[in-house]
């Protein structure tokens, strides 16, 4: 490896981030080589040179690549690509993703990377709007030979460079510091809505954490975008959504990686638009392509707990009790794999027998014979045992829901 002043420096991706990494480091006199995908993109960025044809003439013109693309799709491309870095990889290339992707992608990549012999780190960034002025915090994940390797580059463009731990770690400190400043977003359009509720100026609310907190820039950032009428402007609202909604899906799928609930997550994610101060697309809580595929997800869940064709008594009805009945309780609790639709149908049907329904404990009943989760025999000797627990007289009803929907059950395969 060169020594540290001549290490060669690289960055794939010319925007706010990739832009800014570059005018900083030329501002420190190392020169990246550079690519995107327009052209000019580096027109207006001070001492960037043109891009080069191809990430792979990024490689051979550099030791430390920084690849700062939008999402996994393009990190794929830009890396191993048919004229991607590791095309033209060279003994000794590190290559730096600062691109905020799910887990699992970072150890896809980093699996490639080390398969071409290509060193490699996952590192977030923070806070994008001050690239340009060597003013972002460099959130690393990898081993520390490699971050020793690379530290000279990345101090040209970092103001701090916070090592996690192992590969991964960088990403995930990533996206736990997303969920904290959009997490307190939406607490701060709640605040703020009390306080103007009880007929305060949220300008007063602000001097009161300014004075407490005068280094809270980030709790207080949603509040200060706000105009004169408490709103959000649309257009600052329709800029932010979908990197929230990134961020915020990349949280949630770090949850499902690791095994860690994340219901807050999940209503940050869910009252995006209302926290943007942007109005609905539709008239359900969850519109627009991730919504509709929640909101499918649910109907499937529904029809796989109850039975096919089950979820067309719902389906096309939208008010807050269905809308949640079908994107929360189906969706997102009855989907999970923690518990098998069996185990979770037992539950339900325990619960069930406490109110004493018997109509409601005939659906349940009937899903798990359609499903072949439980024998007539089974269901029979869970409602003995209810009893015991329940009392004789709501155990009446259960018994009548379950024997309703075994006879159900046996005529239809009689039919």
């Amino acid at each position: 490896m060169t020594d540290s002043q001549e290490l060669r420096a690289g960055v794939v991706g010319l925007g706010m981030i990739g832009g800014g990494v570059a005018v900083s480091m030329a501002r420190r006199g190392r020169v990246p080589a550079v690519h995107d995908v327009r052209p000019d993109a580096s027109a207006e960025l001070a001492g960037v040179p043109d891009p080069l044809a191809s990430p792979a003439e990024v490689a051979k013109a550099s030791d430390v690549v920084m690849v700062a693309v939008v999402d996994a799709e393009q990190a794929r491309a830009v890396i191993a690509g048919d004229e991607g870095l590791l095309s033209a990889a060279h003994p000794g290339l590190t290559i730096v993703l600062l691109a905020t992707v799910a887990l699992p992608v970072v150890h896809e990549l980093g699996t490639l990377c080390a398969r071409h012999g290509v060193a490699f780190l996952d590192c977030g960034v923070t806070p994008g709007d001050k690239a340009a002025e060597n003013g972002m915090v460099a959130i690393l994940g990898g081993d520390q030979a490699t971050v020793d390797t690379a530290l000279p580059v990345l101090d040209d463009w970092a103001k701090k460079v916070v090592h996690c731990g192992p590969l991964g770690a960088g990403m995930a400190t990533k996206i736990a510091r997303n969920v904290v400043t959009y997490g307190s977003w939406r607490t701060v359009a709640e605040a703020a809505g009390l306080a103007r509720a009880a007929g305060v100026d949220p300008a007063r609310l602000a001097e009161v954490i300014d004075t407490a907190d005068p280094e809270g820039h980030t709790l207080l950032q949603l509040l200060r975008m706000q105009g004169p009428d408490g709103t959000l402007p649309e257009a600052i609202g329709r800029k932010v959504e979908p990197l929230m909604s990134k961020d915020l899906a990349a949280a949630r799928e770090l949850g499902d990686t690791l095994g860690v609930a994340t219901p807050l997550v999940e209503v940050i994610r869910t009252r995006a638009r209302d926290t943007l101060d942007l109005a609905d697309e539709s008239s359900s809580p969850t519109a627009g392509p991730e919504g509709d595929a929640l909101h499918q997800r649910g109907l499937q869940m529904m029809d796989q707990v109850y039975g096919p064709g089950f979820s067309k008594a719902v389906d096309g009805f939208s008010d807050p009790f269905t809308d949640q009945t079908i994107d929360y309780l189906f969706a997102q609790v009855w989907s999970r794999e923690g518990l098998s639709v069996r185990d979770r149908r037992l539950l339900t049907l325990g619960v069930a027998a406490t109110v004493g329904q018997s109509q409601l404990i005939q659906i349940i009943a009937n899903g798990g014979l359609i499903n072949g989760e439980l024998t007539p025999d089974e269901l029979r000797e869970a409602a003995l045992h209810l009893a015991a627990y329940t009392g004789w007289c709501k155990a009446t009803a259960t018994h009548t829901g379950i024997t309703a929907a075994i006879d159900a059950h046996t005529a239809q395969e009689h039919a």
